[in-house]
């Protein structure tokens, strides 16, 4: 397994911040594990991180690619991750995604999908690539240069021109019909439906609030 995890709380100005991350590695684990070890401490850092939440997000994103791939340029290896990340200032929800792993929320009963999947098919996406250059072609699934099946990665060095770690942020206000949260890769979400996802989700927590009281 490539995939790492990271979970962050803290308070700022006297304002609870939380950060939940989920990165799934390809070609080598180095790349998802350099983002669970600095992503979020680099986020946290930002001059504006409560001032201007996204912006933080967005050029944090682009400056730890720049970082990992600066500390990997002496190596053979050309590994890469997506990051799925959900980040909790207040009641001010923000969801950015690089890559195909996927963000679902249950609101009032309904899965709510918020980052759209990093796919070289998808049509603004491949425009982009070739755009720059770039071919996406099928080699049993669609892939950028016929061997990467996502348009956006952090790493992917010899691809960079075309992948890139330009986030999509989405942003939710967290209300009473807020009920939960998925950050999955796309090993879930190849076989199991958004709405599925939030159900068993949903019946998990229902299980532990039983249990606990």
């Amino acid at each position: 397994m490539e995939d790492f995890y990271d979970i962050k709380s803290s308070t700022i100005d006297s304002q609870a911040v939380r950060l939940f991350g989920i990165f799934d590695g390809h070609g080598g684990s180095r790349a998802a594990e350099y983002l669970k070890e600095n992503l979020f401490e680099n986020l946290l850092k930002h001059p504006k991180f409560m001032t201007d939440t996204k912006l933080a997000i967005r050029e944090t994103y682009q400056k730890t690619d720049a970082d990992f791939l600066d500390a990997e340029k002496n190596t053979l290896r050309d590994d890469g991750s997506t990051a799925s990340t959900a980040v909790l200032v207040g009641n001010h929800l923000y969801v950015a995604n690089v890559g195909d792993s996927r963000a679902v929320i249950s609101k009032a009963g309904k899965a709510i999908q918020l980052s759209d999947d990093h796919k070289p098919n998808r049509s603004d996406e491949r425009k982009r690539i070739e755009s720059a250059g770039g071919v996406v072609m099928w080699a049993g699934t669609w892939r950028v240069g016929g061997v990467l099946a996502m348009s956006r990665a952090f790493g992917n060095r010899l691809l960079k021109q075309f992948v890139v770690a330009e986030p999509e942020i989405q942003e939710k206000v967290v209300d009473e019909e807020f009920e939960l949260l998925v950050l999955a890769s796309d090993g879930l979400w190849d076989v199991v439906a958004n709405e599925d996802a939030v159900t068993l989700a949903d019946w998990k927590r229902i299980q532990r609030l039983q249990l606990g009281s």
